[in-house]
């Protein structure tokens, strides 16, 4: 949550320079992936220079969202693919590490344990936002992961850093299923949202692209 606290203060300064940026936001969004998933591939041989290509991917995986909001190109097809593909990308980047560590199985262990926090830390938000309820609470998000794991693996603290997303992404996971609990127990009970067809998308939908989630 820090994370995307300084993200939207550092944006607001940009906005003239994101508004001529004319590459289109999903196109960010697939250069993000592509690079950080050769990142992660790096990643599983060589810790610094995977960590540093990966580095490098999320600065367009930001990108992304500063230039859909700076020119009014927001759309739920955007989110939905930066959602996705933030899927794969978590998930290459701690495979690649598992893999980097195979010869010590606790902390091969440890990596594939911060992916399932990871994807639970997403899974949990989503759930509890389809049925109707707001879940934007924790202290580890998808911007403070990548920077502790790049952290760890470009200045050699790798197994610390696992630990540490390990611990609390789970602890994430669990503030928000508590905090959905709280918010399903008051007086007023939420409701879930009817399905909804949608035959054709907007060509423009004022909507926020998600920096993290």
């Amino acid at each position: 949550m820090l994370s995307s606290s300084l993200a939207r203060r550092i944006e607001i300064p940009l906005l003239p320079v994101l508004k001529k940026i004319k590459v289109s936001p999903n196109a960010l969004t697939l250069a993000g992936f592509f690079i950080t998933s050769a990142g992660a591939f790096v990643l599983a041989n060589n810790f610094r220079v995977g960590g540093a290509i990966i580095v490098f991917g999320s600065i367009f995986d930001s990108l992304d969202g500063m230039v859909a909001r700076a020119s009014g190109r927001t759309s739920l097809l955007g989110a939905y693919l930066d959602s996705v593909l933030d899927r794969y990308s978590d998930a290459f980047i701690f495979l690649g590490a598992a893999y980097h560590l195979r010869a010590n199985p606790v902390a091969a262990a440890l990596s594939l344990g911060s992916l399932a926090g990871a994807y639970l830390v997403s899974y949990t938000r989503a759930r509890a936002e389809g049925l109707g309820v707001e879940c934007k609470v924790g202290i580890m998000e998808r911007p403070e992961r990548i920077i502790i794991l790049t952290a760890g693996a470009i200045f050699g603290f790798i197994i610390p850093a696992l630990w540490v997303l390990l611990v609390f992404t789970h602890i994430t996971a669990i503030q928000r299923i508590l905090h959905t609990k709280k918010m399903m127990s008051g007086p007023q009970t939420v409701k879930t949202r009817p399905a909804v067809k949608i035959k054709s998308f907007p060509r423009k939908v004022n909507r926020e692209r998600k920096a993290s989630e």
